[in-house]
């Protein structure tokens, strides 16, 4: 390794980076038959999915009777047709499944009388397609995530899947078109470890963090994206980002849509119930690309609460506090906590806030990392795997349903751990580390720990946090997605000149945060390029100058690669339109 200090390698059968419900669920599945081990950037119980509220969608009926097919026209419905209807096909088929398997493993679901799991309603979830809305969401109270992430832990911990907490994810390994592994960063020690296996899957989250007003989590920086893109790899529908309706006015703590399947609804200053203006049939549970609009709507025509006149209000007193106690216990803390509100007795201040990515790496339905375009069928990457909200399969399309993406984690993070032992088990030995493993990544490490540049990690992150919140949000149009275009080349020109304070190795968050940074700025020119090139509107990607959806010319996934000199070049992929069978219902209520 010539003169580079302190690279340690592991082996193992399969590495997985990321700790959230994808990378468990996977983790769990692999270790059943191969040697597992998990890499995380914090102790798995505080990764991102503990913070889901809502619950898991399965058709289970136990409120009333349902159907799978239902499910699965309302999450291509909901995608506005961007969805892979074979991958959408796949997973709600699989969720009944799904879910009793996490009820046998003790995951502690609420339940109803007759002590089958309570299921609740939930925003584009309807019967008899798109007849009225239905209760399918089954729910642990409001803390359905935190449920679950314990609950596969525990179950990890108990198959002896190998954990390396608190290691950040550098660079991606490959070797002979192999993923061979990854280089990461321990984070308590300093040091680089190289982690050798047959079979890498990264189940790193979210990219939310670029945006200022975000649910996310502080470790939700997209790593995954960056570290695809510098491998020369696509990432696909980027510019697809979801914005919650109802996060807490001035932090983004998310007020889950449950609240809203147990009778809540949003106001404007005048007191009325304006959703149905919007969606006059489902009200205030449309789909969150509808209510995030229908809020900034209300707003940018002057009906907006408060002095500024800049967020709505939830009102959920009329619940009752029994109700809200029961059911909705976490959401009376966040409020109480964050906002200062008991919002037994008055209603909650909200506005859209980033929270879901529906882009990501792309995957087929086995979690398997796929190249192809318009013109070549897609073909596995071997050796590497994507899951959860990370990966793009695509099953959410152009927006994602409330309750799938847990459902998303589980299916995809169970299928991908049972296709990763199988090719790990088909490999009699490795494919061998290429030679100097991991060397760029680990030069730019060196580089910024010797760095003197003048730049600071703190100020290009809040200026690219602020601009994509005010150029590429909810609205958008050609004249804001050029100028944040323009910013965001700007600050990748400062970042070249950055430097870091912090020269030590143990604990060395600022160079953790530029890291981040990096992977930050290159993700964020692929959701701006993304956008710009789309001309139209199409689920949570709203063009004030395209308010329309074009079938015509945009029924189509974005794949965006990152260049040799920085830029983006976009390339498309069709759709998958056709199912896995043939549903009973008439291809004219299916509109592309």
């Amino acid at each position: 390794m010539g003169n580079i200090p302190d690279v340690i390698i592991h082996k193992h059968d399969v590495v997985i980076v990321g700790a959230g419900g994808a990378g468990l669920r996977a983790a769990l599945e692999a270790s059943k038959v191969v040697n597992t081990a998990v890499i995380t950037q914090v102790f798995p119980t505080r990764s991102h999915t503990v913070s889901a509220q809502g619950g898991i969608a399965a058709t289970l009926g136990n409120m009333e009777p349902d159907n799978w097919l239902w499910h699965m026209f309302d999450t291509v419905k909901g995608s506005d047709y961007l969805g892979d209807q074979d991958a959408i096909e796949f997973m709600c088929r699989m969720a009944p499944e799904i879910v009793i398997e996490l009820e046998h493993m003790g995951m502690p679901f609420s339940r109803i009388e007759n002590g089958k799991i309570f299921q609740r309603r939930f925003g584009g979830h309807t019967r008899e397609f798109g007849k009225d809305a239905i209760q399918r969401t089954c729910a642990a109270a409001d803390r359905t995530g935190h449920a679950m992430l314990h609950t596969l832990y525990e179950q990890c911990v108990k198959n002896q899947v190998i954990f390396y907490n608190e290691f950040f994810a550098i660079d991606l390994i490959m070797n002979e078109d192999h993923v061979v592994g990854v280089l990461a960063w321990d984070i308590v020690n300093g040091g680089f470890h190289i982690f050798h296996a047959k079979a890498t899957m990264f189940a790193t989250g979210g990219y939310g963090r670029c945006y200022k007003t975000t649910s996310n989590a502080h470790i939700c920086t997209g790593d995954g994206l960056g570290i695809t893109l510098r491998a020369g790899l696509p990432v696909e529908d980027l510019e697809f980002v979801q914005f919650h309706p109802t996060g807490i006015y001035g932090v983004g703590n998310l007020i889950t849509e449950g609240a809203r399947g147990e009778g809540g609804y949003l106001i404007n200053k005048d007191g009325e119930r304006f959703m149905k203006r919007y969606a006059p049939t489902v009200m205030d549970l449309a789909s969150r690309d509808v209510v995030s609009r229908a809020i900034a709507e209300e707003i940018r025509n002057g009906r907006g609460c408060g002095p500024k006149g800049d967020y709505v209000l939830l009102k959920l007193d009329h619940i009752g506090a029994n109700v809200i106690n029961e059911r909705l216990p976490g959401i009376w803390e966040l409020t109480y906590v964050f906002a200062g509100i008991d919002c037994t007795k008055e209603p909650i201040p909200v506005v859209p806030t980033c929270h879901y990515c529906m882009g990501g790496i792309p995957t087929n339905y086995y979690a398997e990392v796929v190249v192809g375009n318009m013109e070549q069928p897609e073909t596995p990457v071997k050796g590497f795997y994507a899951a959860g909200e990370c990966a793009c399969v695509s099953i959410h399309g152009a927006n994602r349903l409330g309750s799938n993406s847990l459902l998303d984690i589980m299916v995809f993070g169970k299928v991908g751990g049972q296709k990763m032992a199988e090719f790990a088990e088909s490999l009699p030995e490795h494919v061998p580390l290429p030679e100097n493993p991991g060397k760029d990544g680990i030069e730019r490490v060196i580089g910024l720990l010797n760095s003197t540049g003048k730049e600071r990690m703190g100020p290009i992150w809040e200026e690219l946090k602020e601009s994509m919140d005010y150029n590429c949000s909810v609205f958008r149009t050609e004249e804001t997605l050029v100028k944040q275009k323009a910013i965001i080349n700007e600050l990748w020109k400062r970042f070249q000149n950055i430097g870091i304070d912090d020269k030590s190795r143990v604990y060395n968050l600022d160079l953790v945060e530029t890291l981040e940074l990096e992977n930050m700025l290159t993700y964020s020119k692929a959701i701006v390029e993304g956008a710009l090139a789309r001309t139209e509107s199409r689920g949570a990607h709203y063009r004030d100058d395209y308010p329309k959806r074009d079938d015509v010319n945009w029924l189509k996934h974005t794949l965006a690669y990152l260049e040799e000199d920085g830029s983006i070049r976009l390339d498309y992929k069709p759709v998958r339109l056709k199912p896995l069978t043939v549903p009973p219902f008439e291809p004219k209520e299916r509109v592309y």
